[in-house]
């Protein structure tokens, strides 16, 4: 009984912080022709509730491309949908076609927070505290320190519950899938993976670790039948998920082809915006856009992000673990962050989210990650008048996790730790006090997205280096997969 009171106040005390940060601003407040990304999940209602299937994802009179059209997988398509009818039973004007555009108000602001906040307390959050509190077999009270530090990371509070996005939909199925790959259910895996990937196509980024994870349990099996059975069941599952997901779409090539062109939109070049990956920090010293065709850019992209990510792959192939998965899929991910094609600032929080169920193994080094990644989207949060709810929210988390995670054996990391901190809170302190020089209007943005980088490269290696010691301990507490 104290133990589910436990719980349920930290669960209580999760959405109470989400609740406070929806109080604060949101991306494009007031900012007209195209507002931004609170206004892209409106039209998405207007757009799926008003039009036919069939044109949710072209370009006509009644749906223009240009103004924040459909650009992700089916299943979010369907919760906008389904957000639209509870919107058009409160209020037709919030999602009427055409004339609703930009709508701005206090009763529909309480509406779409009420959305997001649903969807984490469905999906997100039972997956964090399941996965914290099942997934690993650590005292009660460190399993705990854990649910509570990960449903506090201020990066997806403050781009859910501030900037507004929903993605603790795909993330929250991308951890319901790891959890049951942790209590041996690949086939549930993936079903909620598949999920996840029809709902943002970011999710490939975790694709490689899921991939070589199923893959090395078919390889591993014992007898072959025993494995090829399961890699055939596995085909049939991930086909028969994705088929439901896209049925509405599969009678005309021409809709696939579509949805594919939108949801990956090559023509939008290597990066946008200030982002904290290697190809935005290159750019300081030379512009690769100018130098390189964008089918060079493509392919050195490509080989880039698997050449990173190789190793981790190989060694979850040759020896899986359930730790190795879990490092591999925070490697993969951040390699692809920093790597791959047309590459967003929110997309950290991919890496991450999974880098959470490593807080019990890395306490300091997932918790100086974690403020990294927080840091790395302080210009967009800065933009959304979040700056408040992002410093108070960091030093929480940092307290939090220090007293609660961290060992007091880490005393030299943990003097790295206080020089970076340092170096973040300077910029930081830089870019609210100092006007950049006008002929570097990008000045902080660009330092803050470059610091931002050679961390990241820092941790890539640091877990990438971890993996590795993982394969070669011997007598390793986790389980292998490869007979069960």
């Amino acid at each position: 009984m104290r133990r589910c009171t436990c719980a349920a106040l930290a669960v209580l005390l999760a959405i109470v912080v989400r609740w406070c940060v929806a109080l604060n601003g949101y991306s494009g407040a007031g900012k007209p022709p195209m507002f931004g990304d609170y206004e892209a999940q409106r039209h998405w209602q207007e757009i799926t509730l008003n039009l036919p299937i069939r044109e949710w994802y072209f370009n006509s009179t009644r749906n223009d491309l240009l103004y924040w059209g459909l650009d992700y997988p089916p299943l979010t398509a369907y919760h906008s949908l389904l957000c639209g009818y509870v919107a058009r039973w409160f209020d037709r004007r919030w999602v009427e076609l055409g004339e609703s555009r930009g709508h701005e108000g206090m009763e529909h602001k309480m509406f779409m927070r009420a959305t997001v906040m649903l969807a984490d307390v469905l999906v997100f959050i039972p997956a964090v505290v399941l996965c914290c509190l099942w997934g690993a077999r650590d005292s009660w009270r460190r399993k705990m320190s854990v649910c509570v530090c990960t449903l506090l990371y201020p990066g997806i509070i403050l781009i859910d519950h501030g900037h507004f996005q929903y993605n603790g939909v795909s993330l929250g199925l991308s951890l319901w899938a790891s959890l049951a790959l942790l209590h041996g259910r690949p086939l549930l895996a993936s079903v909620a993976f598949c999920l996840s990937l029809t709902y943002k196509q970011m999710q490939l980024y975790h694709a490689p670790a899921f991939f070589c994870f199923l893959l090395a349990r078919c390889i591993h099996s014992r007898p072959r039948t025993r494995g090829l059975l399961l890699l055939l069941r596995l085909a049939i599952t991930v086909i028969a998920t994705l088929a439901v997901c896209f049925a509405p779409f599969l009678s005309d090539p021409q809709q696939l082809l579509q949805i594919l062109a939108r949801i990956f939109p090559v023509s939008r070049g290597l990066y946008e915006d200030k982002v904290a990956n290697v190809w935005c920090s290159l750019s300081v010293v030379f512009k690769i856009r100018n130098i390189l065709s964008q089918e060079a850019q493509l392919l050195v992209s490509l080989l880039s992000t698997l050449l990173s990510l190789s190793p981790s792959c190989f060694l979850l192939l040759r020896s899986p673990s359930l730790l190795g998965f879990k490092l591999c899929l925070v490697i993969s991910s951040l390699s692809f962050f920093l790597f791959s094609f047309q590459v967003h600032e929110k997309s950290i929080l991919l890496a991450a989210i999974p880098a959470c169920l490593l807080l019990s193994e890395f306490p300091l080094a997932v918790t100086w990650f974690l403020v990294v990644s927080t840091f790395s989207m302080l210009p967009l949060l800065q933009r959304d008048g979040l700056l408040l709810p992002t410093v108070t929210m960091t030093l929480g988390f940092i307290v939090a996790s220090w007293g609660l995670l961290t060992p007091r054996r880490t005393r030299g990391s943990r003097a790295v730790l206080v020089a970076s901190l340092v170096s973040m809170v300077t910029l930081l302190a830089g870019s609210c006090l100092v006007s950049a020089p006008a002929r570097y209007p990008d000045l902080f943005p660009v330092l803050i997205s470059a610091t931002s980088c050679f961390h990241f490269l820092v941790f890539l290696a640091i877990f990438t280096a971890q993996h590795v010691r993982a394969v070669g301990t011997r007598g390793d507490t986790q389980k292998r997969v490869g007979t069960q």
